[in-house]
């Protein structure tokens, strides 16, 4: 196997995508953490879960960039995550120091690379990815409506009683309270959502996917997300190393499209080997635009904060 994804954080987000990405054979894997022994117990029990799995993927985990060197795809999940009570802005000055200095390593190391961060509060820290390594846009995409986008298909799957194969929802805007799901767009079997539920219901659903990461944040106690976020980030893995051509809304910076211009917003766009392949503008009704643009917002309050 020649290909190669470093991810950047052995935290559970990390954790759970680096083990999924080998059992899947798309690469080989580093796991790269300050924790000394952490990254690499969790790379070695990975490892030895290969056979079992029938991948012949490598798995290494490391404390030293360099292992890292000459990376496909680096997955940044690393950073602080969110306690009871915490919203993902109060994350982001602790977190945009550790993105800018995880970032510069990176780049050393794996100047061709396409990353994806992962870290919140997300659409800030791709800013901050995408400032400090001098990539094109193309080749920094936020893992955000991926995430958001299952949470709302689970729901209306539960709803509807339903396969989740069925479902597809459409979440735009920041990675936080003011995401801007679209039942409009959101469909099962191509059957519009608000075809098949009433407006209350369709209200819950939405509710609830704009508040999912907080949903169980509160009921952990301690910690948060990873096993949905782990597996969004491996369909974003593999849509570019399997060059699919997938349509994911994904975090990316914009250029005057949906008229937004400078800043990070989750938009559909098409994943490829290229990574950003092409970003979808998809016609809004008014109260839709108006709530897209209140998302931007907020992204861009916060990217003012940190001056990027």
């Amino acid at each position: 196997m020649n290909r190669k994804v470093s991810v950047i954080g052995s935290g559970n987000v990390g954790a759970t995508a680096a083990r999924s990405i080998a059992d899947k054979e798309l690469a080989d894997v580093v796991v790269l953490d300050i924790l000394e022994g952490v990254p690499q117990g969790k790379g070695l029990d990975m490892l030895e879960a290969c056979p079992v799995e029938g991948s012949d993927a490598r798995v290494l985990g490391t404390n030293d960039y360099a292992d890292t060197a000459g990376s496909d795809i680096v997955v940044i999940t690393a950073g602080l995550a969110r306690k009871p009570g915490m919203s993902r802005d109060d994350l982001l000055t602790k977190n945009c120091a550790i993105i800018s200095s995880v970032t510069e390593q990176v780049m050393q190391h794996s100047p061709d690379c396409i990353i994806l961060p992962v870290t919140n509060p997300l659409d800030a820290m791709a800013q901050v990815v995408y400032r400090k390594s001098g990539l094109p846009r193309e080749r920094v995409i936020g893992m955000a409506g991926v995430l958001d986008s299952a949470r709302m298909r689970a729901f209306i799957a539960q709803a509807l009683d339903v396969s989740v194969e069925n479902t597809h929802a459409f979440v735009l805007g920041g990675h936080g309270d003011t995401m801007v799901p679209l039942p409009r767009y959101s469909t099962v079997a191509g059957i519009p959502v608000t075809e098949l539920l009433d407006k209350e219901t369709v209200d819950a659903i939405v509710h609830r996917t704009a508040h999912g990461g907080a949903e169980i944040v509160k009921l952990l106690g301690t910690g948060s997300a990873y096993y949905a976020p782990g597996s969004a980030v491996v369909e974003m893995v593999e849509a570019v190393l399997k060059d699919k051509k997938k349509i994911l809304p994904c975090s990316v910076f914009l250029q005057g499209e949906y008229g937004i211009d400078g800043l990070f917003v989750g938009v559909p766009c098409k994943l490829g080997a290229n990574g950003l392949e092409q970003i979808i503008q998809i016609e809004l009704t008014s109260d839709e635009d108006a709530a897209l643009k209140k998302s931007a917002a907020a992204v861009q309050e916060l990217v003012q904060v940190i001056d990027m």
